[in-house]
C-alpha cells in the first residue's frame, strides 16, 4: 500500500487473517495441506478409491483405520487426529457455515474389513445416516469395471469467484494441489462419468443396508 500510495482496509484484514494460525495447527496436526484448505471450501467432490471418505467415518472406524496406518501415532496424537476428523464433519450439519459433500464410494471400501465386524457395522449404519443429510449426496460404484480405477481424487469450490476450483490428488509420500483449468475440468468430467456409472443415491443406501447385514 505504501508503494502505491493507497490505503485500503479490506486488505489490512485479510492480512491479519492470513497471518493467524489454522485453527487445526492447535492439534498438532501436520497434514498434507488439504485441512487448510477444506477449511474454506464451499463443496467437495470426493472419490476416495478404495477408502471410505473421511468425511464420513465414524469413530470406531477412524480409530481402527490409524491404528494400522503408516504414520505410527502416540496415543495424544492419535485422539488430536480423531477431535480434529470430528470437528470438520461438524460442517455437514453447520447452519453458519456449511459444507456441500458429494462423495462416490468404490463397493470394495465397503467390504474392506477395518476393525473387524462390529466397527465395520457401526460404520455402515453411519454411512446410512450421514447419506440422509441434505448436504450429503452418496453413490456407490458396483464391482464392476469403472472409470477411476487409476485412484482417488477430491474436487474443491469455494464461495469466492475469485477463488479457482481445486483438484487434490495424495499419493504414498506427499499430495498434489492442482489448480490448472485444464486438469481440474478433466477431473469434474471424470466425476460426472463415475456418477452416471453409480448407483443412484436411494440404491446406493439399499447396497450399503444390504452389506451391513451380511
Amino acid at each position: 500500500m505504501d508503494v502505491y500510495d493507497h490505503y485500503d482496509e479490506t486488505l489490512l484484514d485479510e492480512a491479519r487473517e492470513a497471518a493467524k494460525p489454522p485453527w487445526f495447527r492447535a492439534y498438532g496436526v501436520e497434514d498434507l495441506g488439504y485441512v487448510d484448505v477444506e477449511t474454506y471450501a464451499a463443496s467437495v467432490k470426493e472419490f476416495s478409491g478404495l477408502m471410505l471418505p473421511g468425511l464420513l467415518h465414524s469413530e470406531a472406524y477412524m480409530r481402527a483405520l490409524f491404528a494400522h496406518s503408516r504414520r505410527r501415532r502416540s496415543p495424544e496424537q492419535l485422539h488430536n487426529d480423531i477431535e480434529v476428523r470430528l470437528i470438520r464433519q461438524e460442517r455437514l450439519t453447520s447452519e453458519s457455515n456449511p459444507l456441500e459433500l458429494g462423495v462416490i464410494i468404490d463397493e470394495s471400501a465397503l467390504r474392506r474389513d477395518i476393525g473387524g465386524p462390529d466397527v465395520m457395522r457401526e460404520q455402515l449404519h453411519h454411512l446410512v445416516e450421514m447419506a440422509n443429510l441434505t448436504s450429503v449426496t452418496l453413490q456407490v460404484l458396483p464391482l464392476k469395471m469403472h472409470s477411476a480405477l487409476d485412484g482417488g481424487f477430491t474436487l474443491l469450490s469455494f464461495h469466492d469467484r475469485d477463488d479457482p476450483d481445486l483438484l487434490y490428488v495424495e499419493y504414498a509420500t506427499g499430495a498434489l494441489h492442482i489448480e490448472e483449468d485444464d486438469e481440474v475440468r478433466a477431473c469434474r468430467l471424470k466425476f460426472d462419468r463415475l456418477g452416471v456409472e453409480a448407483l443412484s443415491p436411494d440404491d446406493s443406501v439399499a447396497l450399503v443396508k444390504r452389506i451391513s447385514q451380511e
